[in-house]
C-alpha cells in the first residue's frame, strides 16, 4: 500500500499553517514511500523550520501501517526560483533570468503583481563615433514569461 500524496499534502499544508512566512516549493512521493518535501520562506529558513513541518508529517504517519522516509529540505541557494514570493524575498539580489527572446543578469529591484522589474548596466555602442559606453537599462518582465530565473551568487562580497 503507498501513501498517498493528498494524504501527505493535507499534512503539509497544516505544518506550513504554523509559520505563514513558509511554503512549498516541492512534494515528491517515490516508491517506497520516500517523501520529499522542498520548502522556501519569507525570510532566510533554519533548520528548526524544515523539523516542524517533518514533525507535522511524520507525527500523523503510522510507520506500523505503512513504512516511510522523509525528508524536508530548504530550497537551495543554487535553485531556480519557481514562485512569486521566491522573488519577493531576493529584492535587491541579482538574478540570471531567461525568457524565450533574452538572457539577462541584473538586480531585481522590484515585484509588482505578477511582473519583476530588473535593473543592468549594459555597454552599447555609442550612438556617434566609435567603441561602447555604458547604458542603464530596465525591464518588467511577468511572472508567466520567465523561462528560468536564478539569484547569482557573488563570494568576492
Amino acid at each position: 500500500m503507498a501513501l498517498e500524496k493528498e494524504q501527505i499534502m493535507t499534512l503539509v499544508k497544516e505544518g506550513l499553517q504554523e509559520d505563514e512566512s513558509l511554503f512549498l516549493i516541492d512534494l515528491q512521493i517515490s516508491n517506497g514511500n520516500n517523501i520529499k518535501v522542498i520548502i522556501d520562506g519569507d525570510r532566510d529558513l533554519s533548520i528548526s523550520d524544515c523539523v516542524n513541518i517533518s514533525r507535522a508529517i511524520e507525527h500523523n504517519l503510522d510507520r506500523e501501517i505503512e513504512d516511510f522516509s522523509l525528508e524536508v529540505a530548504s530550497c537551495g541557494a543554487t535553485e531556480p526560483l519557481e514562485h512569486l514570493r521566491q522573488f519577493q524575498k531576493n529584492v535587491g539580489r541579482k538574478l540570471s533570468v531567461v525568457t524565450e527572446e533574452e538572457k539577462i543578469e541584473a538586480d531585481l529591484i522590484g515585484v509588482e503583481d505578477d511582473i519583476i522589474h530588473l535593473k543592468w548596466v549594459a555597454k552599447e555602442p555609442k550612438p556617434v563615433g566609435k567603441g561602447k559606453h555604458k547604458v542603464q537599462k530596465e525591464a518588467k518582465i511577468a511572472f508567466d514569461d520567465i523561462v528560468k530565473a536564478q539569484v547569482i551568487i557573488n563570494f568576492n562580497k
